[in-house]
């Protein structure tokens, strides 16, 4: 099993070896069966369980950005996906006759470019005020030698105010041709935003989680359409008491229980089993509830040891309480009869009593903290058999 890397891998790497050389010393504690052990103590700080919530690492909740029908969905609840996949469309017909008519108005901007900057150059070089509306004839010739000349002295004309004045208005004309094709440009890259929008597509590697639409469907803007997790890596998020804030910090190992049911008999009675597990905080969100009190704290689970929305307890320690003695038995000798925990006690005479106790934390030694029910010198078995319970149960009734 291994932790999901966020920050650095090695640190997990490093870690899920630690975990795989202590886990096995639970089960090595006791090999014999009906081997009993006494009950010793254990000092350190007490623990608090906080419940929380397997939760993904990354999940995300595609919503529509437009209204619509939907056209296609690649898949069902638990179909995996690669990133860039596309997850969800909606109908786009309608945006795609409109950027074609788009690029035919682009079309006729770009032609009115082209005939703003021929008109010019043409007004540039051959100005329209100098042209003779006469032709070649005697009138125009005198029009332009004597008339034109005068009208000029007399200042009742300026060809050169009237030459500027054209070129101004052609270098205008140019002008907003270009700013029609910007216009046009813009809404074009609008269009084309709008077109992209109508298709979820995977930021990263996952499955779908959940299928709230169905194709046909006609949405609206902000409607949800599928949620979509990374199932690779999962955490537990935890609201943590914030007088327990102090003692915790990033990278922290710490130890979680996931409750998980198997058979615990041959008559196929389903039995509570706790799963211990070491965990690792990737998160400390900087801010308390302000209404409850509470720091949210996100741990790192080994990899395929839960499923995301699973009950799960992390044994958070609370450094501000006194140290305390609390027996300390083998994880081996806890058995549980539906959801209560009990150990095998050793009466005076040897013969094992079954007695309910209320378990704490795990020791990286592989041992259980008794919080209540039993005392530090008491025997008992540290791995009863299945069948220490009838056999004692038979003695009872026969008198024994």
């Amino acid at each position: 099993m291994g932790f999901k890397a966020k920050p650095v891998r090695s640190a997990v790497t490093h870690f899920c070896v630690m975990a795989a050389l202590v886990l096995p010393g639970l089960v090595q504690q006791a090999t014999a069966s009906n081997e009993s052990v006494i009950v010793r103590q254990a000092e350190g700080f007490p623990t608090v369980s906080v419940g929380g919530t397997v939760v993904p690492y990354k999940e995300v909740t595609f919503a529509a950005q437009m209204p619509g029908r939907v056209k296609f969905i690649a898949g069902i609840e638990g179909d995996a996906f690669d990133k860039d996949t596309t997850l969800v469309s909606i109908d786009t017909s309608e945006l795609e006759a409109k950027r074609q008519a788009l690029f035919a108005q682009m079309a006729s901007a770009d032609a009115q470019i082209r005939n703003a900057g021929v008109q010019y150059n043409r007004e540039l070089y051959s100005p329209r005020s100098n042209a003779s509306p006469g032709g070649m004839g005697m009138p125009n010739l005198f029009d332009q030698m004597f008339t034109r000349p005068m009208e000029d002295f007399m200042g009742e004309r300026d060809k050169d105010t009237e030459q500027s004045a054209d070129l101004f208005a052609s270098r205008t004309q140019v002008r907003e041709a270009h700013h029609q094709m910007m216009r046009l440009q813009a809404e074009l890259r609008a269009l084309d935003s709008k077109l992209r929008d109508a298709r979820s597509v995977a930021p990263f590697d996952g499955v779908i989680v959940s299928k709230l639409v169905e194709v046909g469907d006609t949405v609206q803007p902000g409607q949800p359409l599928v949620k979509f997790a990374d199932m690779e890596y999962l955490q537990v998020e935890v609201d943590v008491p914030a007088r327990l804030r102090s003692g915790l910090r990033e990278g922290m190992m710490l130890r979680a229980e996931l409750d998980t049911r198997a058979n615990s008999s041959p008559a196929g009675q389903r039995a509570m089993v706790s799963r211990n597990l070491p965990v690792r905080i990737a998160q400390i969100f900087p801010m308390a509830d302000p209404q409850r009190h509470t720091i949210k704290v996100k741990f790192d689970l080994p990899q395929g040891t839960s499923e995301p929305g699973m009950y799960a307890t992390v044994l958070v320690p609370d450094f501000n309480a006194p140290a305390r003695a609390n027996p300390i038995v083998p994880a081996t000798a806890i058995r549980y009869n539906g959801s209560l925990p009990g150990v095998y006690v050793l009466n005076e005479q040897g013969r094992p009593q079954l007695r309910l106790v209320r378990v704490g934390d795990t020791s990286s030694e592989g041992g259980v903290t008794i919080l209540s029910g039993l005392r530090a010198g008491e025997r008992i078995l540290a791995n009863p058999d299945p069948g220490v319970a009838s056999g004692w149960s038979k003695a009872s009734d026969a008198g024994h």
